[in-house]
């Protein structure tokens, strides 16, 4: 009979069904092979304590520290009427820092008895803020016991001098997981390895065995450098082998190569430019020139920074196309941006949209909408353009993809703002030419080289960098609207001044504000956190209200969120567009591809709320005339917290690529590669996009040199087991996404 290699052995059948269980609802573990890829996250020394100072909020954590203090205290409660209630109050300390423990009711009898004064033990719990302290309420314990002691079971459990501290949940604490590590690790020797030998050998890497054994159970901080030295080897490696066979691939398949006529729509266009194109876009426009001219599908991301111009590039490409007797697809996230682009398209091609027919000697050709919300003539019309090639271009939301809408000769797809769009919508799309049509992502959330390498690793990188002439500067500031509420009044004041020297504003929100039961969602979360936590977000409906009943009285307000009628978002947009309106209060619809050069001040409330990329981009929505634009970033959030520092750091520098690194590495190495992944096993544990910049080149370099030789990796069993791991069905989807 087959046995189950050791590695794919369920943990039910070695831990038992109870934790097993834990373990795959709580951290996706579900095979031996799964434990023992779940890392620590970092080790304590027995000498040494963890900064109790530096522990951050609302995270579960473990520490090493020794108890300082303990008091019961007995006090009247509706439980405990006659004083009967007890709470106990330890202090932790770790030489420098100090953090309260609070244990309540029958859980006090078991800590009171074994936390006493000089007591050291390993603490598990969740970090909360009470009378501006932090602590733990009923953490979990293990008590660090001497040599000396009689049980000798967890003596031998830490006998390291190096305590593995694990990614733990509170279900489940790190000395639970180490425990459970410890019984599976001989199954380590079974592991099969990945790395072809001569990389292996090449590069003085450890074998797979010795370097789990060694991230598990390090004897010196040696043997944790070693393994993570050979371990994020295998994480680049492996992913960066599953991006070359995608880019080896799409290299085989058929594409028509689309050149530009000499003197046709392209030309006639660039004449009628009243601006001469950057550098920047100049050399990126070649790049793509170039790959269009290939007889294999381009697969060119495009980043660039708000306003860099990407959209005109994008433009000259479609044109381009069309020139060569194809027709262009534009993929925008939102019919308020579908409808923005298709405007300002047809607005800079003047009477190079009001074509006849494809490729017409006049040049021109047309461009057509295509939404869900359109009435159902116009959509009619508009793929009845489509199918006979009338329409040379299309812009549309994913009403795009649906079965009915085909194409005369689909040879190019924009998709704009990439990471908003699922894969399968990617290749609905472009199973609609006849032939793989080229493919040109945009975006305009500055990614670092090595996430442009592992995300969207099946694509060729440009990047426009420069900004064209013209556009003004944006100073942004933070407005700490606890500590100084004059800071609020002031910005306020402030976006009155600029509506009063002609200008407009945008006020942005977290949320709408008609959600049902608003209220019974947050008085379900309280916590004794600070205040600013209580209440739930800022909603553009209420501070709408407030701004127009208080310090923007007598301004024309207007709103604008996801929840209203296309045809109203349009109204309201044209109407603060065409500067009839003087503040719109918005959520994050406005977020990306709003132009309205008019508008030159910013609030956005509960900044902290937003993400760093995402404050970024709406920042980019001011100073896009010749007026300098200004920013202002409201939050409640205390001074010292992670939350402010992130605004400060936003506040300090425009330059896109640098916020992007201080986001990822606020954000957990794991989340770089998309939304919440399917299963711990497929987030990066080890390897740190930022840090491990040349580990991340030089592993693509090695991956694309083995696909080249053996594309179907024959030679390479243990290869093809870590790919198949990698690449579960759903993660080989998740991959496309570039």
């Amino acid at each position: 009979m087959d046995l189950v290699p050791a590695l794919e052995e369920p943990l039910k059948k070695v831990l038992g069904p109870a934790t097993a269980k834990v373990m795959a609802e709580h951290l996706g573990l579900h095979s031996v092979g799964d434990l023992l890829h779940h890392y620590p996250r970092r080790y304590e020394e027995r000498g040494q304590l963890t900064h109790l100072a530096d522990l951050p909020m609302d995270e579960h954590v473990t520490v090493v520290a020794q108890v300082a203090d303990a008091r019961l205290h007995t006090f009247a409660s509706a439980k405990a009427p006659r004083g009967k209630g007890q709470r106990l109050e330890v202090t932790i300390t770790d030489g420098n820092g100090r953090l309260q423990l609070v244990f309540f009711g029958n859980g006090v009898h078991k800590p009171h008895k074994e936390l006493l004064p000089g007591t050291r033990a390993l603490f598990a719990g969740k970090v909360s803020l009470f009378n501006r302290r932090l602590q733990l309420a009923h953490p979990a314990y293990e008590l660090l016991r001497g040599a000396d002691d009689e049980a000798a079971e967890t003596v031998e459990a830490w006998a390291g001098a190096l305590i593995p501290l694990y990614p733990a949940t509170a279900k489940l604490e790190s000395w639970k997981i180490g425990k459970a590590v410890q019984t599976v690790l001989p199954s380590a020797q079974e592991a099969i390895d990945p790395l072809p030998e001569s990389l292996r050998e090449g590069r003085r890497l450890l074998p797979l065995p010795e370097a789990l054994l060694k991230i598990h159970r390090p004897h010196t901080k040696a043997d944790i450098a070693d393994a993570h030295a050979r371990l994020k080897w295998d994480e680049a490696f492996v992913l960066q082998v599953a991006l070359a066979r995608r880019r080896h691939a799409d290299a085989q398949l058929p594409a028509v190569p689309r050149k530009p006529a000499p003197d046709g729509l392209l030309t006639a266009f660039d004449d009628r430019l009243p601006f001469t194109l950057t550098e920047g876009q100049q050399k990126v426009s070649k790049e793509i020139f170039d790959d269009l001219a290939t007889d294999h599908p381009m697969h060119r991301l495009l980043q660039g920074e708000v306003g860099s111009g990407k959209t005109l590039v994008a433009l000259r490409a479609m044109l381009a196309v069309v020139d060569a007797g194809g027709q262009a697809a534009m993929l925008a996230p939102t019919e308020v941006l579908a409808q923005q682009h298709h405007r300002s398209i047809v607005e800079i091609m003047g009477a190079l949209a009001e074509g006849g027919m494809l490729g017409g000697s006049e040049h021109a050709t047309k461009v057509v909408l295509l939404t869900g919300s359109m009435g159902t003539a116009a959509r009619r019309q508009a793929m009845l353009d489509l199918v006979t090639g009338e329409a040379g271009i299309v812009i549309g939301t994913h009403a795009l993809i649906e079965d009915k809408v085909q194409f005369h000769d689909l040879g190019l797809v924009v998709v704009d703002e990439q990471h908003r769009f699922g894969v399968e919508q990617r290749d609905a799309l472009r199973g609609k030419g006849k032939q793989p049509p080229h493919l040109l992502v945009m975006t305009a959330t500055p990614i670092p080289r090595t996430v442009a390498m592992t995300v969207f690793g099946d694509l060729e990188t440009s990047v426009l960098d420069q900004l064209p002439a013209g556009r003004s500067p944006i100073a942004s500031h933070v407005v700490p609207a606890a500590d100084k509420p004059h800071f609020l009044t002031r910005a306020w004041e402030r976006v009155r001044e600029e509506v009063e020297n002609g200008h407009q504003a945008y006020v942005v929100c977290p949320r709408i504000g008609d959600e049902e039961d608003d209220s019974k969602k947050s008085a379900k979360k309280k916590s004794p956190e600070d205040e600013a936590e209580k209440r739930p977000p800022l909603a553009v409906l209420d501070v709408a209200d407030q701004l127009t009943k208080g310090p923007l009285h007598g301004l024309r307000v207007e709103v604008l969120h996801g929840r209203m009628h296309p045809d109203d978002k349009d109204a309201v947009m044209r109407r603060f567009a065409a500067g009839e309106t003087h503040v719109l209060v918005a959520t994050t619809v406005i977020e990306v591809g709003v132009n309205v050069p008019n508008a030159t001040a910013m609030v956005i409330m509960d900044a902290d709320r937003f993400g760093v990329s995402q404050l970024h981009q709406l920042r980019g929505r001011v100073g896009r005339g010749s007026a300098p634009g200004l920013c202002l970033l409201v939050s409640e959030m205390p001074e010292a917290s992670p939350a402010r520092q992130r605004l400060n750091a936003v506040a300090a520098t425009l330059d896109g690529f640098e916020l992007s690194r201080i986001d990822l590495e606020q954000r957990r190495e794991g989340d770089v590669l998309g939304q919440a992944q399917s299963g711990a096993r497929t987030s990066l544990r080890v390897l740190a996009v930022i840090e491990d910049e040349e580990i991340i080149a030089e592993a693509r370099e090695e991956a694309t040199a083995v696909v080249e030789a053996d594309p179907e990796l024959t030679a390479l069993p243990g290869l093809r087991t870590a790919l198949e791991a990698l690449l579960d069905a759903e993660r080989e989807q998740y991959l496309e996404k570039g």
